[in-house]
């Protein structure tokens, strides 16, 4: 199938797309390989995350990477944190969920495309109504991908935290209808919490130096490989995990 043009009027043919494009693995991994190199974050595990985390892994269940996000350069240090992490051998079958301007640009798209991603119509760029009907379908493409083996990454605060970087903001309902109806299809997705942090900043909406992005703090908290029934239930969750995996990686930093 043709590459669609990636705008909210023509999400349908969108998600239709990406329910079954694959990234190519090799290539998805010499580009984490070269995100690695380029920026060394500090990675730190809780007590026993790193033996659960791996188990996960053979075990083939999904993950639901949940990150919270502070800069417009998380996307590269997350790939590198994930190159130098436990996590390098889910690299090439994770998709990360991108905000849709992202894909507007031809070779920017194509390096989205493969590192995995898939198109986010938000409602703070198109209008809560407008992007309903296209986040619906957004979340049963993740869900059914889940179904299917991969494992989803998201920012779920959604946008970039220029309030308090050491405080997890604002968690969308998304990440706990995505796994909850995956779930519903058979799948077992568990939970993985990765805190992100740049060290103190004196205005947290000033983007990190690159000194500050290149030592960035990460700390996976303690997978939760069963999660609740319920989509809130699932989100409450998340955010009360991910708060704990970012107070560890401020405690790291």
């Amino acid at each position: 199938m043709e590459r669609p043009e990636v705008i909210l009027e023509n999400a349908d043919t969108v998600y239709d797309f990406y329910r079954d494009h694959q990234q190519n693995a090799l290539k998805a991994k010499a580009a984490y390989w070269l995100l690695g190199r380029r920026y060394r974050p500090r990675i730190t595990y809780a007590a026993g995350a790193r033996e659960k985390l791996r188990e996960l892994i053979s075990q083939r269940r999904p993950l639901l990477i949940a990150v919270n996000h502070l800069s417009q350069l998380d996307p590269y240090t997350v790939a590198a944190a994930a190159w130098r992490s436990a996590m390098r051998p889910v690299i090439g079958r994770t998709r990360v969920l991108a905000k849709d301007e992202l894909f507007t640009e031809p070779e920017l798209r194509e390096r989205i495309d493969m590192m995995g991603g898939i198109p986010v119509f938000r409602g703070k760029d198109h209008g809560l109504r407008a992007v309903n009907a296209a986040g619906q379908r957004m979340i049963d493409i993740c869900a059914d991908r889940m179904a299917r083996g991969d494992g989803i990454a998201v920012f779920p605060e959604g946008t970039c935290n220029d309030v308090d970087p050491t405080q997890v903001q604002t968690i969308g309902s998304g990440i706990g209808h995505i796994a909850f109806r995956a779930k519903k299809l058979g799948a077992e997705p568990a939970l993985v919490s990765l805190g992100l942090s740049y060290g103190p900043r004196l205005d947290p909406a000033v983007e990190p130096t690159k000194e500050e992005a290149y030592s960035a703090s990460f700390y996976f908290g303690v997978p939760v490989a069963e999660l609740p029934a319920k989509p809130a239930e699932i989100t409450r969750v998340v955010r009360d995990e991910l708060q704990v995996a970012l107070d560890g990686a401020v405690k790291a930093y």
